[in-house]
């Protein structure tokens, strides 16, 4: 029965004692009353509630064990579900921070602005809404000095911050989580505006995946954090090694224009989880969003217990670029283009500041025979059109077998040429907003001209747009090949080049033929054949019948191959990459301890080149009898080093 039915029989037994200390019963007969309803009640409720959980019983015991399973599973996950929102809702406060009329508008009415005839003022950084053209005023420029007092404030703060333990760092991180959640609308719209991308992908990419990353360090981070023992060997067996990983201290980082929220958050979490403070250069074209995200910031920083300094934002062009990376920054992080991610390395290689390149990609999408088209087809889209095809892990090369070439061209087309396109706030809900900088339109239009002109179908799309704003139209193109630049350099648009292939060895050479390998993707009924596939692929990243969700898996590491750069962000290399590594090796027991041999010690005796051959022979040598008879030298060496003399030469 429910506890309620033993406080009722509590209850009587209660009054049955006061009546037995001479309490009238007339003075007890309502309470006694009460008493009875309430205990016929609960034994009511009890019978209700066995009669349910019988019929449940018995309603899944008739069910196949499959399902059965599922429904385990679900109330497993929901029960999980459960106590992680309860939690966490518990352990961080809700932030206020106000958003400006800008950030909120639907429309703007401020003037329009035009690079035509634009003479940047001295200092500053015109901020526009590349859909409509509406001035959004504008940033300051920031010269290299200030850039480096920046540094100077970031250091100060990464200081205290370093002995922060990861309970703190861990309710920093629900600060931001609670508040993300909570202003999701807010922070897609300033997001959406600043860089002209549409509401929906501003909610995969700037807030799901920032969410993402959050509960993986909130869940996980501690761990891979911690320091972790290592073997001793077989010669110092009798130690204890461990390594540690130890802030760097300030990192800097230069993140691009295309997902304004994210690329600042994404380092942020990371490094501040890991102890560092962070300095973090926002781009030219994504400034004006920067403001609003820094007044959440600090707001987090503030209701953490953290330092206000221990994040810094930099706004301006090349010379404050080039002060994070030579200014004093211990790190740097930079996720750009591979054109300016030479100069980033050159201007590095000056401090000897180490730094990790996330550059640019044109990563192929692997369509086989036997691919799932209810799937395959809508991910392609995605794939190619998402953020205006804005995206470093953007599929760019399509590879369809020739026996579904036909049918994905067609499936494709019908879709694409329902598309549509315009801002992102104020006009309703589209499928494609526009392109963030300046002149990128005209660049995409180049590479399709040149791609039609060498015998590429155009189906949808193809054309400078004659309206108002930095649009160009979702683009298929068919009848493809490796002739056209659209196949070698990066299009960073919304095109979709699809390239017919005849066999599984095909599509791979053609994948591989590329100057760049950040991620890849292949669709296919046949889970070995999709990993066969991806095997093969030389890419930083691969994902089977799945499009770039390697991201999504942020215990996953981030970061590719030949012109796409070098070592990782994110997942657990990544996060251990905000971290120097410092290693530990301890006696076991105080009493055994390293002396230096009598033949080592110097002056060497004569037998000292003999003892480190025994020494190798007995740790290394193969066979119990060769490692006898190294323990023989080894005495020998020690008894009798005499006998270990060079031999005078004759006369």
């Amino acid at each position: 029965p429910p506890p309620h039915a033993h406080t009722c029989a509590g209850a009587q037994a209660q009054l049955r004692e006061l009546h037995a200390a001479g309490v009238a019963m007339d003075k007890l007969a309502p309470m006694a009353a009460a008493a009875e309803e309430a205990s016929a009640a609960a034994k009511a409720l009890a019978s209700a509630l066995s009669a349910l959980a019988a019929a449940a019983w018995s309603t899944l015991a008739a069910l196949p064990l499959s399902h059965q399973l599922a429904l385990a599973l679900l109330a497993a996950v929901a029960h999980w579900l459960l106590r992680r929102a309860l939690c966490e809702s518990t352990h961080a406060p809700l932030l206020s921070v106000p958003a400006g009329e800008l950030e909120t508008a639907d429309e703007l009415s401020t003037e329009r602005f035009s690079w035509e005839g634009y003479a940047r003022p001295a200092g500053e950084i015109p901020c526009y809404d590349p859909a409509t053209m509406r001035s959004l005023g504008t940033m300051k420029a920031m010269t290299r000095q200030e850039v480096q007092q920046r540094i100077a404030r970031a250091r100060e703060a990464q200081q205290q911050w370093a002995g922060s333990s990861f309970a703190q760092r861990r309710k920093l991180l629900r600060v931001l989580q609670r508040f993300i959640v909570a202003n999701q609308a807010t922070i897609c719209r300033v997001a959406a505006r600043d860089s002209g991308k549409p509401l929906v992908d501003a909610a995969f990419g700037e807030v799901l995946a920032t969410c993402e990353k959050i509960a993986w360090l909130i869940d996980e981070g501690e761990r891979w954090l911690r320091p972790e023992s290592r073997s001793a060997g077989r010669m110092v067996f009798y130690k204890r090694a461990w390594v540690e990983w130890r802030p760097v201290g300030v990192m800097g980082a230069i993140v691009p224009w295309n997902y304004p929220f994210h690329n600042v958050f994404n380092p942020l979490v990371a490094n501040l989880f890991a102890g560092n403070a962070l300095v973090v250069k926002v781009s030219e074209h994504g400034s004006w969003s920067s403001q609003y995200y820094s007044r959440v910031i600090e707001a987090a920083l503030e209701a953490a217990g953290a330092p206000k300094d221990l994040v810094q934002i930099v706004t301006g062009y090349g010379e404050a670029g080039e002060a994070v990376v030579t200014g004093g920054c211990d790190k740097v992080v930079f996720v750009g283009s591979t054109t300016v991610g030479r100069m980033v390395m050159k201007s590095a290689a000056q401090t000897l500041t180490p730094v990790v390149l996330e550059l640019g990609g044109k990563d192929p999408f692997i369509v086989c025979d036997d691919a799932d088209f209810v799937q395959v087809v809508p991910t392609a889209l995605r794939g190619a059109f998402q953020s205006c095809g804005q995206n470093c892990a953007g599929a760019e090369r399509f590879y369809v077998h020739e026996r579904v070439h036909e049918r994905f061209v067609r499936e494709v087309v019908a879709i694409a040429g329902k598309l549509r396109q315009g801002p992102a706030v104020g006009s309703g809900t589209v499928d494609c907003g526009a392109m963030c900088m300046p002149q990128a339109a005209a660049g995409v239009h180049a590479l399709v001209q040149d791609a039609v002109a060498k015998g590429a179908v155009c189906h949808v799309g193809g054309q400078l747009p004659e309206r108002e704003g930095q649009f160009y139209p979702p683009t298929v193109l068919s009848n493809v090949d490796h002739t056209m630049r659209i196949m070698k350099e990066e299009v960073f648009g919304p095109v979709l080049p699809i390239v017919k292939v005849r066999s599984d060895e095909e599509a791979v050479a053609l994948a591989n033929d590329c100057d760049f390998g950040l991620g890849s993707n292949v669709f296919t009924e046949s889970t070995s054949r999709g990993r066969r596939i991806a095997k093969q692929l030389n890419a930083g990243m691969s994902s089977v019948n799945d499009f770039c969700v390697t991201y999504m898996c942020q215990s996953l590491p981030f970061g590719g191959v030949k012109e796409s750069g070098f070592d990782r962000f994110a997942g657990v290399e990544g996060l251990r990459g905000c971290c120097n590594i410092k290693s530990y090796a301890v006696d076991v027991l105080p009493f055994v301890k390293t002396y230096i041999p009598a033949p080592l010690q110097y002056p060497v005796s004569d037998a000292s080149f003999a003892f480190c051959n025994g020494l190798c022979e007995l740790f290394y040598g193969a066979g119990m009898l060769g490692k006898v008879g190294a323990c023989v030298k080894l005495l020998r060496c020690i008894v009798t080093p005499k006998a270990f003399a060079p031999r005078a030469k004759a006369a």
